[in-house]
């Protein structure tokens, strides 16, 4: 690690007062630019042990950059990973107040709720679908605390991959009862299709990101515990919203799910 405790503890804090009172700010690795990979996620670390002294519930974990292209594109070999704690979820049909956002931008996704804990290395698509209890449909809703949504990938980390809001709902379905590849994936802004995708878009297939976060995770002595809900990364490019705007995802034998812009 490049940062010591104190500098972690105070982009932590920085970073988490831009989330929580919608305002933006410059790339952290403009002021930094030698922190590691190691430095990104304790700050990251640091923000949810924030949340979680202040009462928060862990809700969830999460995987960004799913795209095969974009990892290349960007140099790096697997996803980045996030977390979600129960602030950020939206009932299903529910309302997102763009007031505390600052940039908001939607993505559907393919999620899994786990019966059994996974535990990398080694973990594969394999023991994700024997752990996975069932998989639904999701929204993530993205908000950079970053300036124009610019950064590099240890910003973005430390940042908590830009986590903001998500709702889940549709069909819950067995994985062993839906190809994951192949599913369909259309996502609509008031009314008007904006994108769409199939399932293997997410690393050839969705369960991969989910592998690559547990093992991720198991590098660090930590598991993905028994019940946790995943988000795999977005299905297709994310889309900007504002206040006005219903956004619909339905995706092929999990149904779908909404949440209003306001």
């Amino acid at each position: 690690m490049a940062l010591d405790k104190n500098t972690i503890a105070g982009l932590a804090e920085h970073l988490e007062n831009c989330e929580l009172q919608a305002h933006d700010t410059l790339k952290i690795t403009d002021e930094h630019p030698h922190m590691d990979w190691d430095d990104a996620y304790a700050i990251q670390e640091e923000i949810l042990r924030r949340k979680l002294a202040r009462g928060a519930r862990l809700a969830g974990l999460k995987a960004g950059l799913t795209s095969h292209a974009k990892m290349k594109q960007m140099g790096v070999t697997e996803p980045v990973f996030g977390f979600l704690v129960d602030a950020f979820s939206v009932p299903e049909g529910g309302e997102v107040k763009t007031r505390e956002l600052i940039h908001p931008k939607v993505e559907p996704e393919i999620c899994f709720v786990l019966k059994h804990a996974l535990k990398g290395p080694g973990c594969h698509i394999g023991s994700v679908l024997a752990a996975t209890d069932f998989v639904l449909p999701g929204i993530e809703v993205i908000d950079s605390r970053y300036r124009d949504f610019k950064f590099d990938l240890k910003s973005v980390v430390a940042d908590n991959t830009s986590a903001a809001r998500f709702v889940v709902g549709g069909r819950a379905m067995r994985p062993q009862d839906v190809d994951l590849r192949t599913l369909g994936v259309v996502l609509e802004k008031n009314g008007q299709v904006v994108s769409i995708g199939a399932g293997a878009a997410v690393l050839g297939h969705p369960a991969a990101a989910v592998a690559m976060l547990a093992n991720h995770l198991g590098r660090r002595g930590q598991e993905i515990p028994a019940g946790t809900l995943v988000l795999s990364g977005g299905v297709t490019e994310a889309v900007a919203v504002e206040a006005g705007d219903h956004v619909c995802l339905r995706i092929q034998d999990l149904g779908s799910v909404s949440l209003r812009f306001v």
